[in-house]
């Protein structure tokens, strides 16, 4: 009985580590989402309808985000855009990292240490997370390359 305690006590960290993590790089459509959904509530309109405004409010902040994202082509401003999703996770990942190293780390310098590589950690994914919706910039479709493409009559045949 102790050892399966131990393996669910393990296994519901791990989930919640998990849960952590997801909801860190989502940091901006969760805070958009949940700034929604708690004006909503506070004007009158009740736990089920701040629980919808909130849902749709996140859901269409990252979805405009993603697709803002995959259809600019200036680097500079998918880097904007990117940005702006990742320094939220950033430092959303710092906390989540800083407190779960206040649990089991004595040392402040440790503590630190843990923080920044989960800001990093958190940040990267958050950053990888929004190139994922851009196809890789050398492929398109045979219909859309040009006739002078050696290619493109071989492809358009099959």
């Amino acid at each position: 009985m102790l050892i399966i305690g131990i393996v669910l006590s393990i296994f519901g960290i791990g989930c919640l580590c998990w849960l952590l993590f997801t909801l860190a790089v989502y940091a901006l459509p969760f805070f958009a989402g949940m700034t929604a959904g708690l004006a909503a509530f506070h004007s009158g309109s009740g736990v089920i309808g701040a629980l919808i405004v909130g849902v749709f409010t996140g859901g269409a902040s990252l979805a405009i985000g993603q697709i803002a994202f995959a259809t600019v082509r200036t680097p500079l401003t998918r880097a904007a855009i990117a940005l702006l999703f990742a320094v939220p996770a950033t430092m959303a990942g710092y906390h989540a990292a800083l407190g779960l190293a206040h649990i089991g780390v004595p040392s402040e310098g440790w503590r630190e240490t843990f923080a920044v590589a989960g800001a990093v950690l958190v940040g990267g994914a958050a950053w990888a997370r929004m190139s994922l919706f851009v196809p890789p910039h050398g492929e398109r479709r045979a219909a859309e390359r040009p006739a002078s493409f050696p290619l493109a009559a071989a492809t358009k045949d099959r």
